[in-house]
């Protein structure tokens, strides 16, 4: 089969093509022919060597997927050949969705929902389960609660602002002016251009952050929550603040590690169904293309999802 294997830590050219034997689906996994894979800043990271534990090259990248189920492996009773999934599968570890056949954990998978699209589908795991787990799983955002949610337009960030809509709470979003419209025909209630204006200082009071951006915004985002409110962070590396800091002003800090969850796909497409969850695809690239791909991730700003096509 075709796939993107890497042979050492770098830039976008270690991407190469080539071909390798096809897996077979062990104990509790189904094999996929790959329909969509979705493209994360994740997955530039672990290209490069920066986020331990990776798996050493040589490997094939990807986590997000999207596809039929090819094979069944034994003790899978959730699927069957020609069923439709979705899914994160076995992160950290290496997955392998750059390429045209991959194994996954049944438990990592879900049906794929009929609302969405494969290259819908392959763009979500990560970014929703990433945007419901910490909105959800964390901050159980009630209706009537004010969430405000930086880089509201990146992959994360736009399923975010309509996870909490569809929760009932009043969205403030920070994005660009560009993506206004954008985020507005999401459900936004409020739109801040961070490049012309303060949050900091128009948000609040509000009761749940979500931070896509870490560093400095991290304790400016102190300043618009109610007593007691809480900031929830998807950034490991830089978050900026720790939980120690935050209590000693009265608020809550906690950070989301993504993980993968066959049920909360579940919840994620149930969404979907009902018309509340749309998945933006800005790109689609052919997988042997993918070196390009990232190569515009890491140098334009994200809107929405890039994702390959094998």
């Amino acid at each position: 089969m075709f796939a993107i294997t890497q042979h050492s830590f770098g830039g976008p050219e270690v991407l190469v093509g080539t071909e390798i034997e096809r897996p077979r689906p062990g104990r509790g996994e189904v094999l996929v022919r790959v329909r969509a894979a979705g493209i994360n800043p994740v997955d530039a990271a672990v290209r490069a060597g920066y986020f331990p534990p990776f798996p050493e090259p040589p490997s094939v990248l990807g986590w997000d997927l999207a596809g039929t189920v090819e094979e069944i492996g034994e003790g899978v009773t959730r699927f069957e050949v020609g069923d439709e999934v979705f899914g994160l599968a076995s992160f950290p570890a290496e997955a392998g969705a750059y390429a045209e056949y991959m194994t996954a954990p049944d438990k990592d998978l879900a049906p794929k929902p009929r609302a969405l699209s494969m290259a819908e589908a392959g763009g979500l795991p990560l970014a929703g389960l990433t945007a419901w787990q910490a909105l959800v799983g964390i901050a159980a955002v009630q209706p009537g609660q004010r969430v405000l949610i930086h880089a509201a337009a990146g992959g994360v960030g736009h399923l975010a602002v309509q996870i909490a809509k569809a929760r009932g709470a009043h969205v403030i979003a920070t994005a660009r002016e560009a993506n206004h419209p954008f985020l507005k025909d999401l459900g936004a209630d409020e739109l801040i251009d961070y490049t012309a204006a303060d949050f900091a200082a128009t948000a609040g009071p509000v009761d749940v952050v979500f931070d896509l951006v870490g560093g400095e915004y991290a304790p400016r985002s102190l300043r618009v929550l109610r007593p007691g409110g809480l900031l929830v962070t998807a950034i490991g590396h830089n978050p900026g603040l720790t939980a120690d800091e935050a209590e000693r002003h009265g608020m809550r800090f906690e950070t989301v590690s993504v993980t993968p969850s066959g049920a909360d796909l579940v919840s994620l497409g149930v969404l979907a169904e009902a018309g509340k969850l749309r998945v933006h695809v800005e790109r689609e690239f052919p997988l042997a293309e993918v070196a390009k791909a990232h190569t515009l991730a890491e140098t334009e700003r994200a809107k929405g999802k890039t994702v390959l096509i094998p």
